[in-house]
């Protein structure tokens, strides 16, 4: 059921709200830039690295099966957007004094505490998913929706900026790994503020099935939906691909301070330039999901995806360079993740929204996300790859990937709606 014009201003204003704030504080756990230097420091080796960033992804899409099935037999799907939302920032809070009194547990212990603790930080925020996804698709129509992830990226990017700023300070004045502290207790008070404006945001009534199946029935849906469904199976595909086009993403940073060219306080930099990517592009991101289709957006940046890692790969070809000639063209590089990430998500979320029936969006995210689970753990094989070859062959493969995702999202665009998987 539509809401009513004012009200759903109102709820667009408020999730909008919630957007920018959560977008902030996702800025300062950052698997890229924050977080790949805090546990680089903290442990000295690239595979902790892409572990660190595997279990943020992983984590956040593993428990999506789950609170899909459960979500799907209730008429209201809030409850579990709290849980997540107010849970994901009570363990950033838990985070951020393990590094702020870290002093006070053995040495070694802090990195296998740290990793406790992220993983159940990256698997409560896996529960907002599939409840988010669904209480924006009832609240906003589709032509809107574009133009509200546009908004929520673009203050949020604003407000990242700020975030950049202050940790340039931060790490620039206190001792690692307290200043890390900081910055995730900074990220946990926005979390707690994006959650609030959420939940002032309501929900309209969810269309219920009159009989819920059990968990096995349910699974098996699942694969009826990939067997029947075809832009759904070449959807599944392409984000598989997409998988490992991000691979390379924690190793970037790695890069960027290889031979110890740039300082501590340089990856704030590097933030802001991830940020600045992300902001100034959000208005062509909205404009264009809104008005030439989600499914083209895609392609538009898939395409985008391939220019980091041949940009890397030529960097990694040229030898050491000055500090602020590493800056530069690492500025540059994070500016063009920034960029292609937030259009990456975007198209991703508008497409799943637009592909899923209305009745059964809970159990179409919960499918897609839990199928897509496992490349996410492709940041792992990459440090493997990094550790035993070069980090030259993991952007190799990142460029190589982003490619064939072109090739993917080609052929899925010659698919209409009603198009089945023969057998």
């Amino acid at each position: 059921m539509a809401r009513p014009k004012s009200e759903g201003q109102t709820a667009f204003a408020r999730f909008a709200a919630a957007g920018i704030l959560f977008q902030g504080g996702a800025a300062t756990v950052d698997t890229s830039t924050i977080v790949a230097a805090l546990v680089h420091g903290l442990t000295g080796s690239p595979l902790a690295v892409g572990a660190a960033a595997a279990i943020s992804r992983y984590g956040w899409l593993f428990p999506q099966i789950f609170v899909a099935h459960l979500a799907q037999g209730r008429p209201r799907r809030m409850p579990f957007y709290k849980f997540g939302a107010f849970g994901r920032a009570i363990c950033l809070v838990g985070l951020a004094g393990l590094l702020w009194f870290g002093g006070a547990v053995p040495g070694y212990l802090v990195p296998w505490i740290f990793f406790v603790l992220w993983t159940i930080y990256a698997c409560v925020s896996g529960v907002v998913a599939v409840p988010y996804n669904d209480i924006v698709a009832r609240s906003i129509p589709s032509g809107r929706r574009s133009r509200l992830l546009a908004v929520r990226f673009f203050g949020g990017g604003l407000v990242a900026l700020m975030i950049a700023a202050l940790a340039y300070r931060v790490l620039d004045l206190l001792p690692f790994p307290q200043a890390y502290g900081g910055i995730f207790l900074l990220g946990a008070a926005l979390l707690f503020g994006s959650a609030t404006f959420f939940v002032f945001a309501g929900e309209p009534p969810a269309p219920v099935e009159d009989r819920r199946p059990g968990f096995g029935r349910f699974l098996l849906g699942g694969l009826e939906v990939v067997r029947n469904d075809r832009r759904f199976s070449l959807f599944l595909g392409a984000q598989w691909l997409g998988g490992m086009v991000t691979m390379a993403m924690p190793f970037y940073i790695l890069q960027a301070q290889r031979g110890g060219m740039l300082f501590a306080s340089d990856v704030a930099i590097l933030v802001g330039a991830q940020t600045a990517g992300a902001l100034l592009s959000n208005p062509l991101w909205g404009w264009w999901g809104d008005r030439r289709g989600k499914l083209s957006l895609l392609g538009l940046v898939a395409a985008l995806g391939a220019v980091a890692p041949a940009l890397t790969l030529v960097w990694l070809g040229m030898g050491e360079m000055p500090r602020d000639g590493a800056l530069v063209w690492f500025g540059l590089v994070f500016f063009l993740l920034g960029a292609e990430g937030n259009g990456r998500t975007i198209a991703y979320l508008g497409y799943l929204m637009e592909i899923s029936p209305d009745g059964r969006r809970p159990a179409y995210s919960g499918y897609f996300n839990a199928l897509v689970a496992p490349a996410s753990l492709f940041p792992i094989a990459a440090a493997a790859v990094g550790q035993a070859a070069s980090f030259t062959a993991v952007f190799g493969l990142s460029l190589v990937a982003a490619g064939l995702q072109l090739l993917a999202l080609r052929r899925l665009a010659g698919v209409t709606s009603d198009t089945k998987v023969r057998p």
